[in-house]
C-alpha cells in the first residue's frame, strides 16, 4: 500500500506493523463508510472486483507492508522462506476486514492481536 504517509520505521518488525496498522485504522474509517456503498455499485456495473481496482490503482508500487517486511528480512527478524504474498498482506487485510465490518477505528488491542497472535508466529 503506497501512500504519501512515510512507512513506519521503528527499528523492529512488530513496532513497524503495529504503527502501520494504527495509521491505516485512523485514516480509513470515514473513507470506508462512504466508499463501500459507492464501490458496490461500481463493481456491479463494471463486473470487476476490489482486487482488480487495487491492481489498477497500485500498479507495480511496493506496498508499505512489503517495505516493512523487506527491512525485517535485512535485520534478520524474518526467515524469508516463511514469506508469501498472502502472509505479507495479511495484517492489512485483517485490519481492512475489521474496518469494513465495524466502520469504526480498530482498537489497539485488536491490532496487537493481529500482529502478535497471527502475523508474527507465521513469519518468525
Amino acid at each position: 500500500m503506497g501512500s504519501a504517509t512515510p512507512v513506519p520505521d521503528t527499528g523492529s518488525l512488530r513496532g513497524d506493523v503495529i504503527a502501520l496498522l494504527s495509521q491505516i485504522s485512523e485514516r480509513a474509517v470515514d473513507f470506508a463508510a462512504v466508499v463501500s456503498v459507492q464501490l458496490g455499485t461500481y463493481f456491479q456495473e463494471t463486473g470487476t472486483t476490489p482486487a482488480d481496482l487495487r491492481r489498477r490503482v497500485m500498479g507495480d508500487r511496493t506496498s508499505s507492508m512489503e517495505t516493512i517486511v523487506q527491512r525485517a528480512v535485512k535485520r534478520a527478524e524474518i526467515d524469508p522462506s516463511h514469506l508469501t504474498p498472502r502472509i505479507t498482506s495479511m495484517p492489512v487485510d485483517l485490519l481492512r476486514h475489521e474496518i469494513l465490518f465495524t466502520l469504526r477505528p480498530v482498537p489497539m488491542q485488536t491490532i496487537i492481536d493481529i500482529v502478535d497472535d497471527i502475523f508474527l508466529p507465521l513469519v518468525t
